[in-house]
């Protein structure tokens, strides 16, 4: 009698939203590699440094190993990440150092933000970020009840975040600072933090930050210009002014795809952290509106993924890494639109910052593995009461079993009735 061949097992299908952000990503990187190569050709041929493609061959060779740390992220088990975690901020919180220290640290207009020779140059506060996202997902999975008081969270987690700011802000690099303090701050909320423990800690940041930028006069200049640029539109308002120049030649439809006119002459890193005043002159309202549907695509994605998440861990990993991305998005396009002070963050996925390519897609990687089901077998700490009370319900369970009191149930109730 021959034996029936079982049909082959059809592979397991992803779901909406695992496709939703793969989709959105790889819109973003396409329309990046198109804007990068628009903002940067021309001025790169005027200055006489090459064809026009060095800062296109850049990202496509940075894109293309971010996207092969994207494939290996989703395939890691997350017990892995959580592990390597401290590894990882301990490596972050070194290289952040090593930027300091003179002669081995990269000078780029003004800036030591960077480690490497040549063309091949790292920002480490880029790792830093994932780094301590990373940290704070453990630690909150790990001991969800200390998100309850300040004294509490102020110890494992705010000791660690308030120093590696300070370290990233020092080089100095305020919007990448920023960017960490907010993804904390998503963190906390979608933790518990009650409200009145958030107001504390948001105040006394808000404070901080201000102090922090009143304290160098190019600071305090780039905060002043940012409440009215144009009064300062040929020193310290200039970029902001002709970022917004840009995006009001450019209408509802723009230009056309490389007829910028603002990107060749006025407007300085056209291709990094005003690549979005490119966009909208040559593609108009319709090209940002776009760009924001494919970051609202990821916002609504990613959320989905935290609240169907299998565990604290996954949930709270979904959660920090679209808050990271959001976050950066978002500071990036209210600085562009003259809505926030300069801060020198590149837009996720379409400026051409290779360290910021590199991690962003590293992280997208992880929460693509959220959503593919990815989960962790960490289990939360029991606070004290909670382990006395489950020490009681077992010694009751034994004196049960043992033949100590027991409640009346159906059981007892058959043996009267036989």
């Amino acid at each position: 009698m021959s034996r029936r061949r079982s049909p082959p097992r059809k592979a397991a299908e992803q779901s909406i939203e695992h496709r939703i952000l793969l989709t959105a990503t790889l819109c973003l990187l396409a329309g990046g590699a198109v804007m990068v190569y628009s903002a940067s050709s021309a001025r790169t041929l005027l200055t006489g440094q090459g064809d026009g493609t060095m800062y296109l061959v850049k990202y496509l060779t940075y894109g293309a190993i971010g996207f092969v740390a994207l494939h290996l992220a989703t395939r890691l088990h997350l017990d892995v990440v959580r592990r390597a975690t401290p590894i990882l901020l301990g490596v972050a919180f070194v290289l952040c150092a090593l930027v300091k220290v003179p002669g081995i640290g990269i000078e780029v207009n003004g800036a030591t933000r960077w480690l490497g020779a040549g063309p091949i140059q790292f920002q480490p506060s880029e790792l830093m970020k994932l780094a301590l996202v990373l940290y704070a997902v453990h630690l909150l999975a790990l001991r969800p009840k200390v998100v309850q008081s300040v004294r509490e969270v102020a110890s494992p987690l705010l000791l660690v975040a308030g120093g590696a700011a300070v370290l990233i802000a020092s080089q100095p690099d305020l919007g990448t600072a920023l960017v960490c303090s907010f993804a904390m701050a998503a963190l906390l909320v979608a933790a518990g933090m009650p409200v009145r423990v958030l107001a504390i800690l948001g105040g006394t940041a808000v404070a901080a930050i201000l102090l922090f930028a009143m304290a160098a006069p190019y600071r305090r200049a780039r905060l002043t210009s940012f409440l009215d640029p144009w009064s300062q539109a040929g020193d310290a308002g200039f970029q902001s002014v002709q970022g917004q120049i840009a995006l009001g030649s450019g209408g509802v439809f723009g230009r056309g795809l490389g007829e910028s006119v603002q990107k060749i002459f006025y407007l300085p890193e056209a291709h990094t952290d005003f690549i979005l005043a490119v966009i909208g002159e040559e593609l108009g309202v319709v090209g940002v509106l776009g760009l924001l549907f494919l970051y609202g695509l990821i916002a609504f994605a990613g959320l989905r993924v935290a609240k169907t998440a299998r565990g604290p861990y996954a949930q709270l990993l979904a959660t920090g890494v679209t808050s990271l991305i959001l976050c950066q998005a978002l500071l990036n396009v209210f600085t562009v639109l003259g809505l926030a002070p300069l801060t020198g963050v590149p837009l996720p996925f379409i400026s051409s910052g290779s360290s910021s390519l590199l991690v962003l897609l590293a992280a997208m990687g992880l929460l693509l593995n959220v959503a593919g089901g990815g989960r962790s077998d960490l289990k939360a700490l029991r606070t004290p009461d909670r382990a006395r009370s489950g020490d009681a319900a077992k010694r009751g369970d034994r004196s049960g079993r043992d033949g100590g009191p027991r409640r009346a149930g159906a059981g007892g109730r058959r043996s009267a009735a036989s």
